[in-house]
């Protein structure tokens, strides 16, 4: 039955995954300690069944158009490196602090999600069909993907739950190519933190298959559900997930 509930868990994730534009491991992994996995279990497994998920997901949102392959390189470029040294930090570090502030954070992209929404209300952009970059977009960009990246190695996921509301939030991007961009990076980005952790010995291949195997199908099915979503009604959506989140990380803590 545990292992059962590890495919229901890969099921669940993978649909808000694909939704809302994340890997799913940092909702996997508090679920996958509540029925009883071990810790490293719950924290590693995750990570590399994300990978084939995030990629279909991505792929449903570039048939679309919604890929800024221009944030896309910059985030894996500087995110990688960050990612694998985050990882091996874990030797050294305690995760309960960052866990705190990362479910801060997250509360409180969510509450402004639900709170100050911008799909409905910014202006067209000049040419029609893309946001102007805000002043000094590229160091904003540098920023996010170092610290989403430090903070996806230290905590074992793809960092898909801080990267589409940076994007949305810091980089002034749609909120579905936020979504977006934020599940080819993570695809990504899951690859070092998979590599190191393995090394590591922390992941079972077995819960891992189980994960994937529920995820993959329903990471597309999601994805194409917030494709055809309303961007004003897909937002405040994802406001309450992350606020729902936020409030489950400081609890649960």
């Amino acid at each position: 039955m545990r292992h059962f509930g590890a495919f229901l868990i890969g099921v669940t994730v993978g649909f808000l995954g694909g939704l809302f534009g994340k890997g799913g491991s940092a909702v996997a992994t508090p679920l996958l300690g509540l029925i009883g996995f071990p810790g490293f279990v719950a924290v590693a497994a995750p990570l590399p069944a994300t990978v084939p998920g995030t990629l279909i997901a991505s792929w449903a949102y570039w048939r679309s158009h919604l890929l800024d392959w221009q944030i896309v390189r910059w985030s894996i470029g500087v995110g990688v490196p960050a990612t694998a040294l985050g990882s091996f930090l874990t030797r050294y570090t305690g995760a309960r602090p960052l866990l705190i502030a990362t479910g801060f954070l997250v509360l409180g992209f969510g509450l402004s999600f639900l709170l100050m929404p911008r799909e409905g209300t910014s202006p067209p952009s000049a040419n029609g069909d893309a946001p102007a970059r805000p002043a000094y977009w590229r160091l904003r960009l540098v920023l996010v993907a170092t610290g989403v990246g430090l903070i996806s190695g230290l905590l074992a996921n793809s960092g898909g739950f801080l990267l589409a509301p940076s994007y949305a939030r810091f980089l002034k991007q749609p909120v579905k190519k936020a979504f977006a961009c934020s599940l080819a990076v993570s695809a990504v980005l899951a690859l070092p933190g998979t590599i190191v952790h393995a090394y590591l010995g922390h992941i079972s291949w077995g819960v891992t298959a189980l994960i994937a195997l529920g995820s993959v199908p329903c990471s597309y099915l999601g994805a194409r559900v917030a494709i055809r979503t309303r961007a004003s009604q897909l937002e405040r959506l994802y406001g309450l997930a992350l606020t729902a989140l936020g409030a489950f990380f400081l609890i649960r803590l």
